[in-house]
């Protein structure tokens, strides 16, 4: 396949584990045979969507070149990401793709001002030589997010609320000028009031900045708020991915459907209207282990064959759907 064309290539990639002792456990088969990429001159926002145990967080340390496909490629601008071994390669790599996590409390140590990770961002990344270099770039990411250099210096952690120091750790990703930001629950540890603030930050940056955005999350609402497409993700698989109106505004798969009738309709042209947080379900080991659909024991239109096999990837449309029922 031509990767020269795309920002981020996900070619059949799939990563396995092993757990238990050497002669009895469970393999279990985290991420299977997934494909996606995202355009070189397009940015959007591209969901990850899932329960826990899905595997979206696994595919997602996997695009940070956190650890290696058991097969399978990823390209991101045209290069394989296998091939990066240098440090200095590894370097130029975060500086273009850069991560926002979960717990932003996590990210700062409470004994440390959060402005000096800001600093040392810059000067690390070769931005600036030393601190004075690097303030007006270090105002600038923070003013991208509503902050300033001014209201976080010489401020600890736990002088500033939830919603300002997730803010702080996008501005931080966003001083090496990445093109690309890998979100891993952005918004689950920050009270609801300000979830739309954290994720209107990222359309902000997909229009203003021409930064893409791969979001990870388990909630739907914020997903269909902020996606261009999203990928349906379930014990390993994506099982239907596409524009995201389509999946969940009219999703085929069964166990999209039955995501669907947890959430509130939304309003023709107020994507605002799915406000509320959704929990999916817990994960499931036996799931992993099933021979054929994952979604078999839950699915009330399950067939025989959807036990002795995987099921194809159709396109059906616009989008893709890993179903018997449509093949």
């Amino acid at each position: 396949m031509n990767t020269d064309t795309k920002l981020l290539d996900v070619q059949h990639v799939t990563v396995e584990f092993h757990t238990g002792n050497m002669f009895s456990g469970t393999r279990i088969v985290a991420v299977n045979d997934i494909s996606f990429s995202l355009e070189e001159d397009k940015p959007e926002i591209y969901t990850l969507a899932g329960e826990s145990g899905s595997g979206k967080t696994t595919l997602s340390r996997l695009l940070l070149r956190d650890l290696d496909p058991t097969t399978g490629n990823v390209f991101f601008e045209g290069r394989n990401l296998a091939t990066i071994r240098k440090r200095n390669d590894f370097k130029e790599f975060m500086k273009k793709v850069q991560p926002v996590f979960q717990n932003p409390f996590e990210t700062f140590s409470p004994l440390r001002h959060v402005d000096t990770y800001l600093f040392e961002t810059a000067i690390n990344f070769g931005m600036a030589r030393d601190q004075r270099a690097a303030a007006p770039i270090v105002d600038e990411a923070l003013r991208n997010v509503g902050l300033s250099l001014d209201e976080v210096a010489k401020r600890y952690p736990h002088e500033l609320s939830g919603g300002q120091i997730q803010r702080v750790s996008v501005a931080r990703a966003l001083i090496p000028k990445p093109r690309l930001i890998l979100a891993d629950e952005p918004v689950s540890m920050v009270d609801a009031s300000l979830r739309m603030e954290i994720v209107n930050l990222f359309r902000k940056l997909r229009d203003e900045q021409q930064v893409s955005v791969i979001y990870v999350t388990h909630d739907l609402a914020t997903a269909y708020y902020i996606s261009d497409r999203i990928a349906i993700m379930l014990r390993g698989y994506v099982v239907e991915a596409g524009p995201v109106e389509a999946v969940l505004d009219n999703p085929l798969h069964p166990y999209s459907q039955l995501l669907k009738e947890s959430i509130p309709k939304p309003q023709p042209t107020e994507k605002a209207a799915w406000a509320a947080h959704i929990d999916l379900g817990a994960t499931e080991i036996k799931e992993y282990g099933r021979v054929g659909c994952k979604f078999a024991g839950r699915c009330p239109h399950v067939m025989d064959i959807c036990r002795e096999a995987d099921p194809p990837d159709v396109q059906v449309e616009n989008r893709t759907v890993k179903c018997y029922l449509y093949s």
